[in-house]
Formats: C-alpha cells, structure tokens, sequence
C-alpha cells in the first residue's frame, strides 16, 4: 500500500489554510463535491506541488440492500482518474432505502446510517463491495462509521466484520479511530477489542475527528478539537502497527490555520508516541508486508437476503425520517436523539445549498423547516429537498396573515429552481409570465 504521510480534509472554507500548511503530505476532498472538469483551483495547485489527493465518497450506501448505482460509481472513477489519486474511499453505511426491492416509498437519510452486524449484511455488503471494486480504476477502501444507536440480534463485533469483509474481498480498510471512540461512548464497544480484530495489514490510513458529549451521548460533529481519548486511540493503533496515512479531517466550525496546524502536530505526537511504544516491544517500525489475496468469492447474496435486508433498513429509517413506528429491539430514546440530529442536519444543509431560504424566512427558516422534516423524508438529495419544502410551505402556509412580500420572494425562488433550465429573463417573457398570472386570477 502506497504511503501517504500526514494529511488533512480539503474543504472550500481552509483552503487557503491547507495550501499554507507546512508538512501536509495529502488531502482528501469529498468526491460529491467535486467537479471533474471544474476542480478548484486551490487543489490543482495542491497537486502541481506533488500532494496526493484522494476523493473520499460518501453517497455510495454499499451497506444498503440494492447494488450499488451504476452513474455514481462512475462518477467516482471520474474523480479518481481526474485527480490521477492512488485509491478511492467510501463508506461501510447505507444511505438510502425503500424503493422496488421493498416495494415501498424511497428514501433518502442525508446521513450515514450503520449496517447491521449479520451475516445476511455482510453476505450483501460484501457483493456490493466486489460490484464497485470491478467498476473503479483504483483499489477501494471502506470506512467504519459512528453508530448512535445499534442494530438488534447483532451475530459480529466491529472488529469481526471488518475482518471478514476484508478477508472475503481484499478491500482495504480506512479506521476511523474517532468512529471507534464515538460507538465506546455510545454504544459500549471496546476500541482496543476492535483494533486487536482488524486484520491490521489491510489498512490504507487512519481518520481522526472530534466531536461533543451531550447527555451521555457523543456526536461525531467533526466541528470540534480532537479529544485527548481519540489520541490515545490513534497511539494504540500506531503501537500495533505502521498507518500508511493518517489524516485529520474538519467539516465545520473552523478554526484559524495556526489552530488546525496544531491539531495535526499533535496527531502527528501520538503516532510517534505508538511507534515508540511498537519499537520498544520489538515492532519492526513499518507496515506489514503481508500479501492480501480475498478468500474465494463466496455465492452472492440472493434476492431473498437483499429484500430481508431491504425491509429491515426501510423500516429504521422510516420511523427516522417519517415518524413510523420503532422496529422491536431498538433502543427509542436513542432513535429519537438520531431522528432530531438527521432533522437538524438537514435543515442546516438545506440552509448552505440554498442560502437565499434563511434570508427569505429569516428566523422563522429552521422551526419551519423541522416541523416540515418530522414526516416528510427527503427522497432525492438536499436540492430537491429544499425545493418540496419551499412548494410545502407554499401550499399549506395561510395567507391571511402572512407577509407577502415573503410569499412572492419564496414563489419565485421556487420557479426559478423548479424546472429544467432557469426561467428567461427577456422582457418578453417577463411579459407573457405577468399577463398569465393576472389570467389566472380571473
């Protein structure tokens, strides 16, 4: 596996910052984000300098029960072969549900949501895994997600089914060591029971986040300090074994360059303190060179395991996003806290695609938004979402008391997004659109 260095998360808001950076070795950018033929000019810069740039997917859902979709497994490979990057990421999570398998209403959870521990998920999750390496152009990692909340009659440890799906597949593995401190705290999993699983030689490069404790449980913000716990993973880890990579990734609530740069040297502090304590026992201080060939493909996973799988994701995220009743076995008051962050998360991404939304409705944009989101799941990416909520407001708001100047500012935001191209601005059809609105008032 080809070694990395340092790195950290190229995002729009620290470029500058990251460009500036001593000792940043590569980044990794988010691949949905990205445009093949319009890359930002702060990464081709980054790239002429010789840093590595990794797309890192996170719409894929190789953990749901469908196949993967064939456009953006494309796009991926796009974004690989543009970025002339070493490897692909993506995530062990399924993102959406519903739809002809199940033959119910689809759904999407603008979130990454966690695959249940079985052997039906890891019979589907790994055909699903072999479907995408086949199709990218570079080898794939996958990446273990934070968990607010656990599936019931789980047969696997995290450390097991990471194990096995590497083993079955020879994908590499992206350790998230903010994840494994996020599902200590929330879900009582052991990190060092889970490292002491991996199949260590089968790592590409090691996450490190932080995030927040409220009421017993940890959110994985990527909006706060690394923890020192997180750090004591990361040394762990870098005692068992050498990580090709380790990078620091930040999606919110950014901190000046100089912060952000003493983030990463202290990432940098506990991986030497590992590699230390790995040469102190006798460790020989670099990656295994262990040769991984996937065990023989086992049958795909049939239709039957598919739709199994299929009705029991469809039927967690509907009582998420859709106000259903909980499945038995789930924990609900840790449901409800999952159900108000995807509500929240939503709204606050709403906000960012289309900012005009909170100027328009000013404070009343989020109440409004949330009480919209309790039973409306969002069913084709946060585009569309933000227009079914402008049309939702538009149809059920009362106009009696209402000020209209909102009303028509929210109307013709919502037809200028709402067709195929942007409405002409031509005084002629300026015109034509007038007249036919006083038409219809007639």
């Amino acid at each position: 596996m080809r070694r990395l260095g340092t790195g950290i998360g190229w995002r729009p808001e620290i470029a500058d910052a990251v460009e500036e950076m001593p000792g940043i070795d590569w980044v990794e950018a988010v691949s949905e984000n990205l445009c093949p033929g319009h890359l930002p000019d702060s990464l081709l810069r980054l790239r002429e300098r010789g840093v590595t740039v990794v797309p890192h997917g996170v719409s894929l859902g190789l953990g749901g029960a469908d196949r993967p979709d064939a456009g953006r497994l494309a796009a991926l490979a796009e974004r690989a072969e543009v970025l002339g990057s070493p490897l692909v990421t993506e995530h062990i999570a399924f993102v959406r549900a519903g739809g002809a398998l199940t033959a119910s209403p689809h759904m999407e959870a603008g979130h990454l949501l966690p695959v249940p521990r079985t052997r039906d998920a890891l019979d589907v999750l790994c055909e699903n895994v072999r479907i995408a390496q086949d199709a990218l152009p570079v080898p794939l990692a996958v990446e273990n997600i934070a968990a607010l909340v656990s599936w019931p009659d789980e047969e696997l440890t995290e450390g097991q089914f990471l194990y096995e799906l590497a083993d079955r597949t020879g994908v590499r593995l992206l350790i998230d060591v903010a994840n494994l401190h996020t599902n200590h705290v929330n879900l009582g999993e052991d990190p060092a029971r889970a490292l002491g699983e991996l199949p260590l030689e089968a790592i590409a490069y090691v996450h490190v986040a932080g995030g927040f404790e409220r009421d017993g449980v940890w959110h994985d913000s990527h909006a706060h300090p690394v923890p020192r716990p997180v750090l004591d993973i990361l040394t762990d880890l870098a005692s068992r074994v050498a990580p090709p990579g380790v990078l620091l990734e930040r999606d919110e609530n950014f901190p000046e360059g100089d912060e952000l740069h003493g983030e990463v040297e202290a990432i940098r502090v506990a991986v030497d303190k590992g590699r230390a304590a790995r040469t102190a026992a006798g460790g020989l201080g670099t990656t295994p060179r262990v040769s991984r060939t996937p065990a023989p493909a086992a049958a795909g996973a049939d239709d039957a395991v598919r739709q199994r799988l299929g009705l029991a994701q469809a039927a967690l995220l509907s009582a998420l996003v859709a106000g259903t009743p909980v499945s038995e076995g789930f924990d609900r008051v840790r449901l409800g806290v999952q159900a108000r962050a995807l509500a929240g998360k939503r709204a606050d991404v709403v906000g960012k695609v289309a900012p005009e939304l909170p100027v328009i409705l000013g404070a009343r944009y989020r109440p409004a938004f949330l009480a919209y989101a309790q039973d409306r799941p969002m069913t084709g990416g946060y585009r569309r979402d933000a227009l079914d909520f402008v049309a939702h407001v538009l149809r059920t708001a009362p106009e009696e008391g209402e000020d209209p100047g909102v009303r028509r500012e929210l109307r013709e935001w919502w037809l200028e997004r709402s067709g195929p191209v942007p409405r002409s601005t031509r005084p002629g059809a300026r015109l034509a659109r007038a007249t036919r609105r006083v038409l219809l008032r007639r």
